[in-house]
């Protein structure tokens, strides 16, 4: 072979090298502070947060491989995000934005390379890593062979990583738990490093060690010591109350990078180097990121409850336990002005909310094919058409946490109502389309129904009967806006 032969080849090899390595240093795993992955915890508002208070890398919550396979990409003008929507009943499975592009990773939860493999090449240009999610030990987890499960079967582990490696133009890390033997751990992360992936999160307990149980930095350094990728160190979160005990977290596991967990749940300024903020402080940073991203409110209250703990008990935080909206949350923490301000906004440049969620149209077949009518005694196709007719809508939501009691649910008092008048009880009509549901309520010769697409079908028939005492006169439209439930 002449020596120009050899040039190109030469030639080749640089630039194969050159792209290989541009894709692995697009995000640096070294010396980094970094946002674990966290149940309901990981959502946009708080990865936001935490960059804010000063963390380098964001991890989000587990996403399942199925869920963003059928999941609809969109761009949200409103928003300034990128949605990932499920079509079924417009529920947001990730929402993303361009201020944490380049230091967002999405850990996936999957069993199957080629299902992780599509979801990679679907979310690839909005994030900037993937993790695979091999140390939840999680039942759900588990049995769908996901999490810890994938560290019994290390081939099958390896070959999830090396699909993704080999195909993708962004870094591909795992997140695992340490073995009980650690010669055995050794080995499991010596393979999953021969992969190809950029770094390695190790969380230093084993699958049946609970927070409780002491970490095991011992084994960490002997990881970081048998392989040349990053060892991101996990699971130092008891001995984390200040920002310090990271890094000291960090050197005595020998570690590369830190990922913290429930100390930033807890209190996310724990990346601040300037030290905590007051509680109160960091939830209306919260609060505010959530109004700004339109978060889901159960979603919200979920992240302030893990803030607040003991203090959920105090007067304040018992009266937080009873909101079901944004805007009820808000008013607590003196933000309601703010939070109707935004969603004024949002409104107005088309961000779609919950409330404006309906199933998809006519043209979708598949959606035509699961629509059907439910606890109605005609079947007749032309009485399905003429369902809407004569019938008084508003959007009106069924807020659980509003009614103390079974009786005073709006089905119970419209029942009451109607033994008063002594006319026939009201009686119900429910429509599902895909996870969807609509109700219409009649009651003496008049029809009532919400517009508001509920989850479930007694939820429906609720806002059915809310209407209908709207109308009747029972309940007073000031109420039911000042409480959430009548949102347009």
């Amino acid at each position: 072979m002449g020596p120009s032969k050899w040039l190109s080849i030469l030639d080749k090899f640089i630039k194969n090298m050159s792209i290989v390595n541009k894709k692995r240093q697009c995000l640096d795993y070294k010396n980094k502070l970094i946002l674990a992955p966290m149940v309901r915890v990981g959502t946009l508002p708080m990865r936001l947060l935490a960059l804010e208070m000063g963390a380098d890398i964001v991890y989000t919550e587990e996403l399942v491989d199925l869920k963003l396979i059928k999941s609809i990409r969109r761009s949200n003008p409103a928003l300034q995000t990128t949605d990932f929507v499920d079509p079924s009943d417009g529920t947001i499975i990730f929402r993303t934005c361009s201020l944490e592009k380049s230091r967002v990773v999405l850990q996936l939860g999957t069993s199957d390379a080629a299902r992780a493999l599509a979801v990679g090449k679907l979310v690839q240009h909005d994030i900037a890593g993937i993790d695979i999610n091999m140390g939840c030990p999680k039942e759900f987890s588990i049995k769908g062979g996901m999490g810890a499960a994938l560290m019994a079967v290390p081939d099958k582990a390896a070959h999830i990583l090396s699909s993704l490696c080999s195909e993708l133009d962004i870094p591909v890390t795992c997140k695992i738990r340490i073995l009980p033997d650690v010669e055995e751990t050794i080995k499991l992360v010596q393979k999953l490093a021969a992969t190809g992936i950029a770094a390695i999160g190790v969380h230093a307990r084993t699958r049946d060690e609970r927070p409780q149980h002491r970490p095991h930095p011992d084994v960490l350094r002997a990881l970081a010591d048998a392989v040349d990728i990053p060892i991101i160190a996990n699971g130092g979160s008891r001995d984390m109350h200040a920002y310090e005990d990271l890094h000291k977290f960090q050197r005595l596991c020998g570690a590369d990078s830190v990922m913290v967990a429930r100390a930033a749940q807890q209190n996310v300024s724990i990346f601040r180097p300037e030290g905590l903020l007051p509680i109160d402080d960091v939830i209306c940073k919260y609060l505010r990121l959530s109004v700004d991203y339109d978060n889901a409110p159960h979603n919200t209250k979920y992240c302030v409850q893990s803030i607040l703990k003991e203090l959920q008990e105090t007067p304040r935080g018992k009266r937080f336990l009873q909101c079901q909206t944004l805007q009820q949350i808000c008013e607590i923490w003196h933000l309601g002005d703010y939070c109707r301000m935004r969603q004024q906004q949002h409104k107005l440049h088309g961000n779609i909310g919950r409330s404006d969620v309906v199933p998809p149209s006519e043209d979708d077949e598949e959606a035509v094919s699961k629509r059907r009518k439910i606890e109605s005694n005609n079947e007749d196709s032309s009485a399905n058409e003429a369902y809407d007719e004569g019938v008084i809508s508003r959007n009106m939501a069924f807020l659980r946490s509003t009614y103390p009691n079974d009786n005073s649910l709006p089905k119970t008092l419209l029942y009451v109502h109607a033994g008063r008048l002594d006319k026939e009880a009201p009686s119900y009509e429910t429509q599902q389309c895909n996870k969807l549901f609509r109700s219409i309520c009649t009651f003496d010769g008049q029809r009532y129904s919400s517009s508001f697409w509920e989850k479930n079908k007694k939820q429906a028939e609720q806002g059915a009967a809310l209407v209908a005492l709207l109308t009747l006169g029972q309940l007073q439209e000031e109420t039911l806006r000042d409480n959430g439930s009548l949102v347009s």
